[in-house]
């Protein structure tokens, strides 16, 4: 997988480790990470197992080598990779260790843009400053940027390029800060095609629900059109009054009382009284006269309380116990 990007990498090591690993990991990331990698997701529609097991072994294999490098220095890593890979699968480990860990130093923010808006900030740029951008990018990124210069320009960034053996780290560090600054509010993710719809879904649905929200949210401003399949295939704490009666009965059964409370504390009106009438009379009192006496909640609690009980009805869905209506097959009452 040498030419793919390290976004689309991570989205195919998450679909390949499963929604409820993919969902722990989504929530450590930060928030513009679980945007990007959401996205690449949505574009994946299906992973060959080929692909799969090398993504994984790659990942396994990239740690291994980050945390001997950690541990004991590069020399001691490729000891213990000969060792355990042979010195030429040890040796390709290591140059694409220190391949990522250059790359992921200066301008990652460059390599990141999209290639014409790049272009247009660099073309008012210094050409010592375009050459030494241009030398941390990928080639192929970066042939198409100089290629839209002026010729003139172009031999003076090639000339600059070619002439440079090293560079301070703290004129880098100044460069690289003036550069994000300037192309902080151009950066877009190039992401435009609807695909993975599910796998997404299925991530979404076990995230957190401020995750979730924010997703959404980002996603109807970015591509309103995959903001409206996902949401349509998406099955929220609200999207229960749209279950059968029979459907509904039988999650409750498997609630505890207390998650139940907990999740009707943040609950509309709507919500609760649909829930009051598939308990009986005695269940109604006792719930609303817990209600009555919880007292503040933290909102967190309160969405972790409805994300179980997605979960619970997620579970039986999958076990053929109650059906989820999607898309247009459901009928969302709001």
């Amino acid at each position: 997988m040498e030419n793919v990007d390290g976004v689309r990498k991570a989205a195919l090591l998450l679909i390949s480790l499963g929604s409820e690993t993919a969902a722990q990991i989504m929530k450590l990331l930060p928030e513009k990470y679980i945007q990007k990698v959401s996205y690449e997701i949505a574009n994946i529609d299906y992973v060959h197992p080929d692909d799969r097991e090398e993504v994984i072994n790659e990942f396994v294999q990239m740690s291994t080598a980050r945390k001997h490098v950690i541990d004991g220095g590069i020399d001691y890593a490729i000891d213990l990779l000969n060792k355990a890979l042979g010195a030429q699968k040890a040796k390709e480990v290591i140059g694409v260790l220190n391949q990522i860990q250059l790359r992921e130093r200066p301008f990652n923010i460059a390599r990141k843009a999209d290639t014409q808006q790049l272009t247009n900030l660099l073309l008012g740029e210094h050409p010592q400053t375009v050459a030494l951008i241009l030398c941390y990018m990928q080639p192929d990124k970066a042939a198409q940027i100089l290629a839209q210069f002026p010729d003139n320009r172009q031999a003076e960034i090639a000339e600059k390029i070619g002439t440079i053996s090293s560079t301070s780290p703290i004129i880098i560090e100044k460069i690289e800060k003036v550069i994000e600054n300037k192309f902080s509010n151009f950066v877009e993710n190039d992401t435009e095609n609807v695909g993975g719809v599910n796998t997404l879904v299925e991530i979404l649905n076990s995230v957190g629900r401020s995750t979730e929200k924010n997703i959404i949210n980002d996603l109807e401003k970015r591509q309103p059109e995959l903001s409206e399949e996902i949401k349509a295939n998406l099955f929220t704490f609200e999207d229960i009054v749209g279950l059968e009666k029979s459907d509904v009965q039988k999650v409750l059964r498997d609630v505890q009382h207390d998650v139940l409370v907990l999740a009707l504390k943040g609950a509309s009106e709507g919500i609760k009284e649909f829930i009051y009438s598939n308990q009986s009379s005695r269940s109604v009192e006792m719930l609303k006269e817990d209600l009555q006496f919880l007292g503040p909640a933290r909102l967190s609690a309160v969405e972790e309380a409805q994300q179980n009980i997605v979960a619970v009805i997620r579970r039986l869905d999958e076990e053929g116990e109650i059906y989820i209506g999607r898309g247009d097959q459901d009928a969302v009452i709001s």
